[in-house]
């Protein structure tokens, strides 16, 4: 079991709100929309997205790697690299 799914609904939702944002980049570009603007509207489209999958790396480690760890062994160990890994690609992001 994910560690959101107790929160699935509003991940949901926020993803739909993404999308719709997305959606509206794409009318501003389809009608010459101003360079800064468009950037502007991408700028909010990350951030979301950022904010959402900080809510799912807030889960993830709150549940999957609580319960691998109060587990132990290699599961764990692997549990902690898994959302160190995730975390980096998050930063580089």
């Amino acid at each position: 079991m994910t560690g959101y799914h107790h929160e699935k609904d509003q991940v949901q939702r926020r993803l739909r709100r993404v999308e719709g944002q997305i959606r509206g980049l794409q009318r501003m570009v389809d009608t010459d929309s101003y360079c800064i603007e468009v950037l502007t509207q991408i700028s909010a489209v990350t951030k979301a997205l950022q904010s959402v999958a900080l809510q799912l790396l807030d889960d993830h480690l709150g549940h999957c790697v609580q319960d691998a760890i109060a587990k132990g062994g290699a599961d764990a160990d692997a549990k902690v690299t898994e959302a160190s890994q995730a975390i980096a690609r998050l930063m580089r992001a």
